[in-house]
């Protein structure tokens, strides 16, 4: 297994601990350490891509593996920011519902086209507007877990420039969603 698929695997491996960390509240500053393991597992995304096209690494594992990785980080810190806590309150409000629902539905239907695409024996690429979209939600996360710990209220500076982000990540979900349907419609076109 070469560098670039451990780097992947490095990255599912860091769900459950970003998880962990997420709810264990009685570590001062838990929202902050798992706002760190999230920025690792999402540089490693960064390197492992890197790393496999530098030097021509590119495997069908990791082709596989990378994008799951990559979708199962996301939802899962945009699910357990939506879930109160006992004795505290989600840190998304009940509005982010819809940008994660958004998202959510977006990777789903991408991924199905892709799985329609590879069946014709064609590989769908993530396209540029893809990859900006992954950053701002990123940076979207790990705003608004920096923020639930330094300043909990909300509305507070931090909650808003998250939630700011979130939205932008957002409407980049739905920009990327539609620019890969269009761009590749003639996957969806019926075989005669």
């Amino acid at each position: 297994m070469n560098l670039p698929n451990k780097l992947t695997i490095l990255r599912l491996v860091m769900i459950p601990l970003f998880v962990l960390t997420f709810y264990l509240t009685v570590i001062p500053y838990n929202y902050i350490i798992s706002a760190v393991i999230f920025m690792l597992a999402a540089f490693t995304d960064f390197l492992d891509g890197y790393i496999a096209r530098k030097y021509k690494l590119v495997t069908n594992l990791g082709k596989f593996l990378d994008p799951i990785a990559d979708k199962v980080l996301v939802s899962t810190a945009l699910i357990v920011m939506l879930l109160p806590y006992p004795n505290q309150s989600a840190i998304l409000p009940f509005y982010g519902a819809i940008a994660v629902a958004i998202i959510l539905a977006r990777e789903l239907i991408v991924s199905g086209f892709r799985i329609v695409a590879a069946s014709n024996g064609k590989v769908l690429a993530a396209d540029k507007s893809g990859k900006i979209k992954t950053f701002m939600q990123d940076v979207a996360v790990i705003v608004l877990l920096f923020g639930a710990d330094l300043m909990p209220n909300l509305y507070s500076i931090i909650n808003i420039v998250g939630l700011v982000f979130l939205g932008l990540a957002t409407l980049l979900t739905i920009y990327s969603g539609i620019e890969c349907v269009v761009k590749n419609r003639e996957v969806l076109k019926e075989e005669k």
